[in-house]
């Protein structure tokens, strides 16, 4: 059975921009042993319809869920989380592609 590709999506609320920055710049790192990549980083988001209260999104593509889980769990990001934690708002959210 062939895997299906996974998303990260975030949702962003910048507090400290200098901060984020910091973060930003450590993220790819602890990505890149799990085969993910960025798909795109946005910000000024333009509401169409109903609320959302965050300005920034990012999307990062993964090779699969497990990928995502072991990212999330590694112990090279969860080293960053408390300066993330610090620098913004942030929901993130992972999803399995169903194409």
């Amino acid at each position: 059975m062939e895997q299906k590709r996974a998303y990260v999506i975030g949702h962003i609320r910048v507090k400290d921009p200098v901060s984020w920055a910091e973060y930003c710049s450590k993220v790819p790192g602890t990505v890149a042993p799990w085969g993910a990549s960025l798909v795109f980083r946005a910000d000024g988001a333009q509401v169409l319809s109903g609320e959302h209260a965050y300005t920034d999104t990012v999307v990062i593509s993964f090779p699969d869920l497990a990928s995502v889980k072991a990212w999330h769990e590694s112990a090279d990001y969860q080293a960053i989380v408390p300066l993330r934690q610090k620098a913004a708002d942030v929901v993130i959210i992972s999803y399995e592609a169903q194409a």
